[in-house]
């Protein structure tokens, strides 16, 4: 029978395996080289750090992360070893576009900035850049994007440098995965070239921001959102109390998005595997007070557009339970109440 070694809190996972698979469930920041020798799959999170200490002399065979990102995981090692890799692609794509524009309107609204006619700089239009493209158009702003491998490979009609979009937008946020070309690249001359009075979102990874160099131009900007840090769980304390919003990396965390990437993660495993009953798995749970909520914002004013956001997703409850309790940030994260998408026509 094959073993699998999954993190005990992808939610919903519990008990689907079980009929074809032996399955341990581990914290997943613990789970150990011990714990995986002789399993055939991971099924993880991002606080798995899967490289060559955790799985060489192993038989894993697949890692499934219920995440968008990969870097956690070594995949120049994992390719050299023949193992398999999969992510969840765009299954939190929902919550964290939802996220940007509550904190958006929500900080707006406490600093009396005004939205009207301004420009949104979107660096990364993938999955998530795309989902809060298609809602800032919605919502009247005007977009900038760069997203140079994009940019690559469909040509440049759409995109520009980062250097015009950081001197012309007014809010600029940044959705890019970790890799060595977006590491640090929110550094000392990014934020120079950042208009006076701008927002700043970063909901992607914390390593993609340095830190130092946000500190140093708070001064400068309108408004700064953070939801993700470097050196998680332990976070810069000083920079949370300087930001305008921040939060334990939990931007994506919405009924939806936990069910998306649940049901990819048991999908890529049980093809990969041959579990026929379960190719087509999606969780099956009470849907009732968590359907996706449509909204008509037309015709609304910003103060309305506010309200309604915040009806919906109250962030600023994130904010202060956050700042409170920094220590916790873990705990917060698996305690927290997945809450439901929106979407518009």
């Amino acid at each position: 029978m094959m073993k699998i070694v999954a993190d005990m809190d992808v939610p919903f996972l519990q008990g689907v395996f079980e009929p074809y698979a032996e399955v341990v469930y581990k914290e997943g920041r613990l789970i150990s080289r011990a714990d995986v020798m002789d399993a055939d799959v991971l099924i993880i999170r991002t606080r798995t750090r899967c490289g060559e200490e955790l799985l060489e002399g192993t038989e894993v065979k697949m890692i499934a992360t219920a995440t968008i990102g990969l870097d956690h995981i070594d995949m120049d090692y994992c390719t050299r070893k023949g193992i398999l890799v999969h992510n969840a692609e765009g299954c939190n794509a929902g919550g964290v576009m939802q996220y940007v524009f509550s904190a958006l309107y929500g900080v707006a609204a406490r600093k009396f900035v005004k939205l009207d006619g301004c420009t949104i700089g979107i660096i990364g239009a993938g999955h998530v850049g795309s989902r809060v493209e298609s809602m800032a158009e919605y919502l009247g702003f005007n977009v900038l994007k760069c997203d140079p491998p994009r940019a690559a490979a469909e040509g440049p009609e759409g995109f520009c440098s980062l250097e015009y979009l950081l001197a012309n937008s007014h809010v600029v946020t940044m959705h890019v995965p970790l890799d060595e070309t977006t590491r640090g690249m929110a550094d000392e001359n990014f934020f120079t070239l950042m208009k006076p009075g701008s927002i700043f979102i970063n909901a992607s990874r914390g390593e993609v921001v340095k830190e130092s160099a946000l500190m140093e131009a708070m001064p400068k900007f309108g408004g700064v959102i953070i939801d993700t840090w470097c050196n998680e769980p332990d976070v810069n304390e000083e920079l949370i109390e300087m930001v305008d919003i921040a939060t334990p990396h939990i931007a994506g965390y919405s009924f939806q998005g936990k069910q998306n990437g649940t049901a990819a993660t048991v999908q890529a495993v049980a093809h990969r595997f041959g579990i026929e009953p379960l190719y087509e798995f999606f969780p099956e749970t009470d849907m009732e007070g968590h359907e996706p909520i449509l909204l008509d914002l037309r015709g609304k004013n910003q103060g309305e557009i506010a309200a309604v956001f915040q009806y919906n997703y109250p962030i600023f409850t994130d904010d202060f339970r956050f700042r409170m309790e920094p220590g916790k940030f873990e705990k917060i994260r698996t305690e927290y109440q997945y809450r439901r998408e929106i979407y518009v026509d």
